[in-house]
């Protein structure tokens, strides 16, 4: 499988609803920092009502 946003080989896939995306390592890391650097997490966190102590 090739990469979403390149013409790399995928080094990792995600499949939901029978859509299937690839993505290379670099891509990859690109998503996860950029998912790291938002609230979204957080956000979910609070509306799971997750304690971490």
């Amino acid at each position: 499988m090739q990469c979403h946003y390149c013409d790399r080989e995928a080094a990792v896939a995600v499949e939901k609803e029978h859509i299937k995306v690839g993505l290379c390592e670099e891509h990859f890391r690109d998503r996860l920092e950029e998912l790291s650097e938002g609230d979204w997490l957080g956000d979910l966190e609070e509306k799971l009502d997750v304690d971490r102590s």
